[in-house]
């Protein structure tokens, strides 16, 4: 029996909360009882109501998004395709082919600023303000990448340095590089590959990734070319609704032979107002009237870019006591905590081991609260006020890292590894999968240069005495350690 067939001139009737339809995959949906739903509020789909807003929709849900939302009987039917308006696509297709042969090829980008350029020009706008953006005035952003400057290397000479190993062990499992993609969202915004791209990126150079959340794809699709040992993290925001979230952790306990930890994500229990990203709703958008939003329908304070529509659902109500019995009843995977911010929370996660296996020191990339400390910082008091978190349990980090200098300063700190978030993304937006292979490529042969010119052979022999930090450490929080026993700096002053 054949599909019905449904005008244009037909759906375009629908475009109000007692009748909303919109067009997907050429098929026609009547989403109306699903507005009030949605988590992103019921504004973007009214705003995208009446038309075919496939191309708004790919990018940001994963496949199976619409089958589990939506009832059977919200399928009306096909589109005509007789009746769609013809544009001038091909024209753009066309001129979009001339610029593309106008961009530089992957092998002459030589570091992830020039990276990061070419994907500005090439991502759609949207893409580019969602990975760019940061909260408030951009301050922790831009210092999360300045702080290192403020480190110098003090490279060893008459070193036999032909020799250099990069890899290392990450909660066990050995990886090839202490480099790892973090958990960042909607990587298909940027490029159809999408996270899978990454995945098939990673695998090449041995790297670990911890895919996110907000993915733009399944786990299964993401995993779904990894090779053998290849290591995986799946990122966790906990949802008011906790069914869903034990739902997505038994899909990750089935496949732990590729994920081994759950990173629990504490660092932005509610968005940051990420202004550049808020922008992007008024642009192009259908005027919408202000009284759409059903009496019921929580209020989304600011522009509701992609972000605050990411965040809605997330719960903010996790604390240590609660929520860690929570996770050990759903999961036996090792537990990462991203997020920590400070010494005392380090500290606190380190008596949870072996639950807690490792503490992720990020301040979400500069995109949560604006003006808090680089993960740098926070190496650094730990260092200062509780040294035995790194004997407990692994410290990782991420955040402004550009150069392979600053992987091997954050080594050289206590890190186990570090993390990179925009860079993969913007990587994947530079030329998908090959982008990112790219920016892996630039940062292990900087690492390893760097390495080599301080005279290091292996990751394990970083330690600080390859740098001298002493200009940033006056700007670490110097107050007491506020902890169950005292940290080495109240020792020290203690006999002053």
């Amino acid at each position: 029996m054949s599909e019905k067939l449904i005008s244009a001139e037909e759906v375009v009737k629908h475009t109000t909360t007692e009748s909303c339809w919109v067009v997907l995959y050429g098929n026609v949906y009547d989403v109306t009882d699903f507005l009030t739903s949605h988590p992103g509020g019921s504004k973007i789909i009214l705003q995208l109501a009446g038309r075919d807003a496939t191309e708004e929709y790919d990018p940001i849900h994963p496949p199976g998004t619409l089958e589990e939302n939506l009832k059977p009987e919200a399928k009306l039917g096909r589109i005509d395709p007789q009746t769609l308006v013809q544009t001038s696509q091909p024209a753009a297709k066309e001129e979009k082919k001339e610029d593309e042969e106008g961009y530089p090829p992957l092998e002459s980008l030589l570091n992830l600023n020039e990276i990061e350029e070419l994907a500005t020009k090439r991502m759609p706008e949207k893409a580019w303000a969602y990975y760019y953006s940061s909260s408030d005035d951009t301050f922790s952003k831009s210092f999360n990448n300045a702080v290192y400057k403020d480190i110098l290397l003090r490279p060893r000479v008459f070193v036999d340095c032909t020799k250099c190993d990069t890899s290392t062990t990450l909660l066990g499992h050995k990886v090839d590089i202490p480099i790892f993609v973090a958990p960042a969202a909607m990587a298909r915004l940027g490029h159809p590959d999408g996270e899978a791209g990454i995945a098939r990126a990673c695998s090449k150079f041995g790297a670990m990734q911890v895919i996110s959340n907000n993915a733009s794809m399944t786990p299964e699709q993401i995993v779904a070319d990894a090779k053998p040992g290849q290591i995986f993290g799946w990122q966790l925001y906990v949802q008011n609704d906790r069914a869903k979230s034990e739902a997505m952790l038994a899909r990750i306990n089935a496949m732990s032979d590729k994920f081994k930890f759950i990173c629990l994500t504490l660092d932005a229990p509610v968005p940051g107002k990420r202004e550049l990203d808020e922008k992007q709703s008024f642009k192009n958008a259908v005027k919408v009237a202000s009284g759409v939003k059903t009496s019921d329908e929580p209020s989304r304070p600011g522009g509701g870019g992609v972000g605050q529509q990411l965040f809605f659902g997330t719960a903010a109500d996790l604390t240590w006591k609660i929520t860690l019995p929570w996770l050990a009843k759903h999961t036996n995977l090792p537990i990462v905590l991203k997020g920590v911010q400070t010494h005392e929370d380090a500290y606190l996660a380190s008596k949870y081991a072996p639950q807690v296996r490792a503490v992720l020191l990020s301040n979400h990339g500069g995109r949560a609260l604006d003006t808090a400390p680089p993960a740098v910082h926070t190496l650094l008091e730990i260092r200062r006020h509780c040294p035995e978190v790194f004997n407990r349990i692994e410290v990782w980090v991420d955040g402004g890292i550009k150069r392979g200098t600053d992987v091997v300063k954050a080594l050289a700190l206590g890190a186990h590894a570090v993390g990179i978030g925009r860079p993969a993304l913007f990587g994947l937006g530079a030329g998908g999968q090959a982008g990112v292979e790219r920016t892996l490529e630039i940062l292990k042969a900087e690492t390893e240069t760097c390495m080599r010119l301080l005279g290091v052979e292996k990751v394990s022999e970083l330690g600080p005495r390859h740098i001298n930090s002493r200009k940033v450490e006056r700007d670490i929080f110097d107050g007491d350690a506020g902890l169950e026993t005292f940290g080495l700096w109240d020792k020290v002053k203690s006999k002053l």
